[in-house]
């Protein structure tokens, strides 16, 4: 199912599309509810690998679940960490990284992603990266927190070399101010 340029989480995978083919490796670093882990299973196929992070135990059941329901768990690894730990539980390089910031949809807004431990991911993230491999992230500075945590993620993408990276930041301008915003890293830049 299309959602085109009207959904933020749909230019993010249009993004790693390109890149992550029939056994290919990817990175979901905010599991959640399973749908970008789902949507990544399907694009490595089942002699591809993806690693999904989240904290939760809920967000792994019910990605487990959706997994399972669509016979793609196998090719999967999940971890019940923080996804700013990907580097010391991933063995790179990876084709694609996937972000879906904030909070758990249906769960405790306590709970969400932070700057501190979003920026060390996204560290991790590009240093796993193989040539040409992409990041996608889709940031909502409408949350509480949303906006300080967006700014970090701009700002750190801002500052990558652009010898090795090209970062785009994608916002939707016939949209409210604080609607989600894509940020997309690639590997190769220059």
């Amino acid at each position: 199912m299309n959602k085109g340029l009207g959904s933020a989480v749909n230019l993010a995978h249009i993004f790693i599309s390109e890149v992550l083919t029939h056994g290919g490796t990817a990175v979901d670093a905010t599991a959640g509810n399973g749908n970008d882990t789902l949507y990544l299973a399907r694009q490595v196929g089942p002699i591809g690998r993806v690693y999904a992070f989240d904290i939760q135990e809920q967000a792994l059941l019910k990605t487990r679940n959706l997994l399972e329901g669509h016979g793609l768990a196998g090719q999967v690894t999940l971890f019940q960490a923080g996804h700013e730990k990907m580097d010391r539980l991933v063995a790179g390089p990876v084709d694609a990284v996937l972000y879906n910031l904030g909070y758990l949809p249906g769960a405790s807004h306590d709970l969400m992603t932070r700057p501190e431990t979003t920026i060390a991911s996204l560290q991790a993230a590009v240093s796993l990266l193989r040539r040409g491999g992409r990041v996608g992230l889709v940031g909502y500075p409408g949350h509480p927190g949303g906006a300080e945590e967006c700014n970090a993620v701009l700002q750190f993408a801002a500052g990558l070399d652009r010898a090795h990276y090209n970062v785009i930041k994608i916002s939707m301008v016939n949209r409210a101010e604080n609607a989600p915003i894509v940020i997309l890293i690639e590997e190769g830049g220059g």
